[in-house]
């Protein structure tokens, strides 16, 4: 028996015919029904303060960490100077962000649309995104198997790391804005928190690619100086016709995930000697549960809209899209982030997982840690 995520109660227009079905939730069969999960929901104790913070301007990485630009540049000194000046809603500010293919600039058009939300009273509106977010020239995309391994990159073992790193947050930077834009007709039924949440979590994305990219330079290199691969966008498009997908997909899923293998990149940077990096790298970290958290948070939100239990449903949207969960699993990461344990994992493989706990350090690294074992024993992320 098939039953519909049936999300939107009164959906709106649709942009023109053709789009109704790129936004109305695809249906799920399930074995589910409406019970209450297992597990008691937790939610991220520091949420709240995340939700209420101030914008954080400290996109550049300085001798004592975060600070913000030494020489800013006009735009970031006036949002009304850019293309986003143009925008008047969030979606249509997250829509010209999508189609930017250069990479510094989508990062600090990023920045600037969050800012004019927060300082202008604009309407998150309705817009479409780009099929695919415009990307540069370089780096070439290629298949995770034809990856170079870190010897044959042409980097030392820490430049291809954060070359890896600055990838993964450039399409964070794509993945939140499409989650934005993509379900802006769904306002009324997801509420204007739900866009305010991925407009900050694609804020913070953009400073991350910031301070990477800004790291690769101090050490003779930039971002587009070897291939990369479009494992991260793969799965950003299975969920495009399911906002219950899609939260279940991205930060339940691929930004978990980091929690669990990022500690062995701050090792590896460590023990290659560059401590800066892995503050860095770090510091990322701390930031990067709160958009875990924030993927908790609108799930059980629109599970409970769906009159569905999220446990059960999780599982479901995971079998449905093929998508597979890995362990070990860092259990104190997680339940930091708010992720009841009963959504990934069983009582068979628990005690085996639990033996593996890693210290909180990343997130979105997981793809690249995952691809280690895709690369014929490659001994260093890819």
């Amino acid at each position: 028996m098939m039953q519909y995520l049936k999300l939107v109660v009164s959906c709106p227009p649709p942009l023109r015919p053709s789009s109704s079905s790129a936004l109305r939730p695809k249906p799920l069969s399930s074995s589910s029904s409406s019970a209450p999960s297992c597990i008691e929901h937790t939610p991220w104790s520091g949420l709240q303060s995340w939700r209420e913070s101030s914008l954080n301007p400290n996109r550049f990485w300085g001798p004592r960490g975060p600070q913000p630009l030494p020489k800013p540049s006009p735009s970031s000194l006036d949002p009304k100077q850019s293309s986003i000046g143009s925008a008047s809603s969030l979606a249509e500010m997250g829509a010209l962000v999508l189609s930017t293919s250069d990479p510094a600039s989508k990062s600090e058009l990023s920045h600037l649309a969050y800012c004019r939300w927060r300082g202008e009273n604009l309407p998150v509106g309705v817009s479409r995104p780009p099929d695919r977010p415009a990307r540069p020239a370089k780096p070439e995309l290629v298949s995770p198997k034809d990856m170079p391994p870190p010897k044959e990159s042409g980097l030392p073992l820490n430049a291809y790391m954060l070359h890896n790193l600055a990838h993964v947050e450039l399409n964070a930077i794509d993945l939140a804005w499409d989650t934005v834009v993509r379900f802006s007709p769904f306002l009324e039924t997801l509420g204007e928190g739900f866009f305010e949440d991925f407009a900050h979590v694609a804020d913070d994305e953009s400073r991350h690619f910031a301070w990477c990219s800004q790291r690769l330079l101090e050490l003779g290199f930039r971002y587009g100086d070897m291939p990369a691969h479009n494992l991260l966008w793969r799965e950003c498009d299975k969920s495009s016709d399911n906002v219950a997908a899609r939260l279940a997909v991205i930060p339940l899923v691929q930004e978990a995930r980091g929690l669990d293998a990022g500690p062995r990149l701050v090792q590896k940077l460590v023990g290659f000697g560059d401590n800066m990096t892995s503050k860095i790298v770090g510091r990322i970290a701390d930031e990067e549960t709160a958009h875990v958290a924030v993927g908790v948070d609108w799930f059980i939100s629109v599970c409970q809209k769906m009159n569905r239990a999220p446990c059960s449903t999780f599982k479901d949207i995971l079998r449905e899209y093929s998508v597979e969960l890995k362990g070990p699993f860092n259990y104190s990461a997680r339940d930091e982030a708010g992720i009841p344990r009963d959504w990934y994992t069983s009582s068979s493989t628990n005690k085996q997982d639990r033996k593996e706990q890693l210290s909180v350090v990343y997130d979105r690294l997981a793809h690249i840690i995952s691809m280690e074992s895709e690369n014929s024993g490659s001994s260093g992320p890819t």
